[in-house]
């Protein structure tokens, strides 16, 4: 077959996007957030980020409608800009759904050991500080084996998986949330916020890509909508999954600031859990949150995994990279040897351990604004009659498209001035450095490999 299998539908598509964007963050770097920006300070930073996004939601919603491709943003732009251009949003939205799977790979070890202390043991080397242990390996190969086989046998299996663990991650999110904050008080939010309101506020919208891209995922897997399903459900798709993802972090972020004094719990591990356990005196309150987390871990690197599968498939299929990467299982219709490359690529990243988790977070975010403004542009682009692109904007539509524009341009440049507080540190700028590098010599064993064919 040449084809990818057509079996998704509409609630597929919801806990792909939503899925893809809540993981265990608000779990294992709870405390970054809080003292980035305070109780106030973090809840406004998360939904004054993510109502930034709804313009993006909206023009992602336009694009994919017009343009179901698996290349997502590298069709969007190739329709209105130059092949090189569209290979660079391309490879940088490759790297934003990428980086979050190694990201899982490691949480889930560190996850594992809070419920069973003894697998901190085995130290085999450390990296920038951190031990890396040989049962947080192994746990974390595992999933990636086991999220690697799911993807590549079949996306109605991948799908049916995601539906499961995100349903069951909202379930459960309920459950503590209702448990927990009947026991909290208003007297723990303070501080407020952790430097100026301004500054605090700020710090926290600058992970606020990070931890809310995936919504866009939805265009990713486009290609594999049932016969029945109907172009307006890709919008509804990314709009809900913006709308809840907003729902979600302002709840967390907002209840743990409210069962207890945050500011003693900053050098707890998993300070959510510990918070929650504090304010209810048992247990069993932190077993439904680990189980919530796992499970919210799970749906977050399928997710991402379903989505960085297709755009490396995509940039293959395009010629960008090696054409193998294009290949299509005959058998599962699934993108196989992206599916494959994309499974090593995380175990071998995830070999760096816990080091990798905020530099990962930084990096990711850049990556994602990047390819929104891309976005945007070709969007913005193709409405004024650029390109072949087949999308009507009226005064309104360009309004909210260059709006989409400039956020993602912001989002960006607020983590790259060096005059910003939270900008790239060494660490981010090499991270970024490599996965550039990467890019530029895919790209030229492409081309090399295309004369070569030619002459022969």
């Amino acid at each position: 077959m040449s084809t990818l299998a057509r079996k998704l539908r509409a609630t597929d598509y919801f806990t792909l996007g939503w899925g893809a964007m809540v993981g265990v963050g608000w779990l294992v770097v709870m405390d970054d957030w809080l003292l980035r920006g305070g109780a106030l300070g973090a809840l406004l930073g998360f939904v004054i980020g993510g109502a930034l996004l709804l313009p993006i939601g909206w023009v992602y919603g336009k694009l994919v409608a017009a343009m179901p491709d698996a290349a997502g943003e590298i069709a969007y732009t190739s329709a209105a800009f130059s092949r090189s251009i569209s290979f660079a949003t391309g490879w940088m939205m490759t790297l934003a759904y990428f980086i979050v799977c190694p990201w899982e790979a490691v949480a889930v070890g560190r996850i594992a050991s809070y419920i069973f202390p003894w697998l901190d043991s085995t130290e085999l080397y450390r990296i920038a500080g951190r031990p890396v242990y040989l049962p947080h390996l192994i746990i974390g190969l595992a999933l990636t084996a086991l999220i690697t086989v799911l993807n590549y046998r079949g996306v109605r299996l991948s799908a049916t998986f995601q539906n499961w663990t995100s349903f069951g991650t909202l379930a459960l999110f309920v459950v503590f949330v209702v448990a927990g904050v009947s026991r909290g008080s208003p007297a723990n939010f303070p501080p407020l916020f952790a430097h100026t309101p301004l500054v605090s506020i700020l710090l926290v919208i600058q992970v606020v890509p990070y931890f809310m891209t995936g919504f866009e995922s939805v265009g990713k897997a486009a290609e594999e909508a049932s016969p029945d399903f109907r172009s307006r459900g890709f919008f509804r798709a990314i709009w809900m999954a913006i709308v809840v993802g907003i729902i979600f972090y302002a709840s967390i972020v907002a209840a743990v600031a409210f069962v207890a004094p945050w500011h003693e719990l900053t050098g707890e591990k998993f300070m959510t859990a510990v918070a929650f356990q504090r304010a209810v005196g048992s247990r069993w309150i932190v077993n439904i949150i680990l189980a919530a987390a796992l499970l919210s871990l799970f749906k977050c690197f399928n997710g991402n995994f379903v989505a960085a599968s297709r755009m490396f498939f995509a940039l293959g299929r395009r010629g960008m990279i090696a054409p193998n990467a294009g290949a299509i299982h005959s058998e599962h219709q699934t993108p196989s040897v992206a599916v494959l490359c994309v499974g090593l690529a995380t175990a071998a990243c995830m070999l760096l351990g816990d080091a990798i988790l905020v530099p990962i977070t930084e990096v990711g975010s850049v990556a994602c604004a990047i390819g929104w403004s891309a976005a945007c542009a070709a969007c913005l682009a193709l409405g004024c009659g650029a390109g072949h692109g087949t999308i009507t904007l009226s005064v309104a539509g360009r309004a909210v498209t260059v709006f989409g524009l400039l956020v993602g341009i912001g989002m960006a440049l607020i983590k790259v001035i060096p005059s910003v507080p939270g900008h790239f540190t060494v660490y981010e700028w090499i991270a970024l450095g490599v996965w550039v590098a990467l890019g530029v010599i895919a790209a030229v064993s492409s081309r090399v490999s295309a004369l070569r064919g030619r002459e022969s």
